[in-house]
């Protein structure tokens, strides 16, 4: 059968070239994949064969089966430390969206030094998170902090901040949004300039005032970039954890130690490898029931210009 017809074999000539390009892509690939699989893939594996076993990193391993993962369902800390998190993640991601959204309905107008107060905004997103941190805890220290003097100087209380089991999440979650607004911004930005000027024209024409152009036009066309920043935020926000181990520490007593923070302390402070292992698998599982059912409900209410 001729080779033309794209049916039966190739011919000597191509079956080579084809295995020459399949070589080169391999090759171009081989930089980024070797380092997914040995650092990424090979490590989740052996998290998950770990999660099966009883083990303390000294001792051999003991297979226990499902018996880290039915313990930790029916855990007091596990279910205190999905709580934690889910209290983060209900703080941080209206703060981070709404504060996002505001700056980057600024910075969309024309105004002198735009791109410099853009790049000044963004600055906190590329500052490492142990800077950010330390830097937040002294500003609400409990003892002279910024924020306390500033309270104090207007009569009103000052809170023990991240020293208190009441204020110490909404600690980190000041933290947080504060770093990530400059990201949020930059997302939302690109958005907004996406939307066809002519849309907002044609509606001033007709007598539509600001907060119903912002209302019918703006909200709508940039649920996309809306979509994509809150999933992003969701997915960090179940993996919260630098700030948290550097303001906090999980305490005080534990209240404010979410989900990631109790999977370091259970295979590095009590020697609960399989126990982490298991935990962190659990989150995974959240993690992706969460992303699905973001999936399927984004249909109805993400609108593409």
């Amino acid at each position: 059968m001729s080779a033309r017809s794209g049916k039966g074999p190739l011919p000597g000539a191509a079956r080579r070239d084809r295995w020459r390009n399949r070589g080169a892509v391999l090759f171009f690939l081989a930089p980024s994949a070797v380092p997914l699989v040995l650092f990424t893939l090979c490590p989740m594996i052996s998290s998950l064969w770990i999660s099966f076993h009883s083990w303390d990193l000294v001792s051999p391993m003991r297979w226990v089966g499902l018996a880290n993962y039915t313990h930790l369902l029916g855990d007091g800390d596990t279910h205190a430390a999905f709580a934690h998190t889910v209290y983060f993640i209900t703080g941080y991601l209206p703060l981070v969206y709404v504060g996002g959204l505001a700056l980057a309905l600024a910075l969309n107008r024309r105004m002198r030094g735009r791109s410099i107060l853009r790049a000044v905004y963004f600055l906190p997103v590329v500052t490492s998170w142990v800077a950010v941190s330390l830097t937040w805890k002294w500003i609400l220290s409990p003892n002279g902090g910024l924020v306390n003097q500033v309270l104090g100087a207007v009569g009103l209380p000052a809170p023990d901040w991240w020293a208190s089991p009441t204020w110490a999440l909404p600690s980190v979650i000041l933290a947080s949004a504060w770093k990530d607004l400059g990201f949020v911004m930059v997302v939302l930005l690109a958005g907004l300039q996406e939307i066809p000027r002519e849309l907002y024209e044609a509606a001033t024409i007709d007598g539509a005032g600001a907060w119903q152009r912002f209302r019918r036009i703006t909200l709508p066309l940039l649920s996309p970039s809306t979509y994509f920043i809150v999933l992003i935020s969701l997915i960090n926000g179940f993996q919260v954890f630098d700030q948290v181990f550097v303001m906090t520490g999980g305490g005080p007593a534990g209240a404010s130690r979410p989900v990631v923070e109790e999977v370091y302390d259970l295979s590095f402070r009590y020697g609960q490898v399989g126990s982490g292992s298991a935990l962190s698998w659990l989150l995974f599982a959240v993690m992706m029931a969460v992303t699905a059912v973001m999936a399927r409900i984004q249909r109805r209410w993400v609108t593409h210009a």
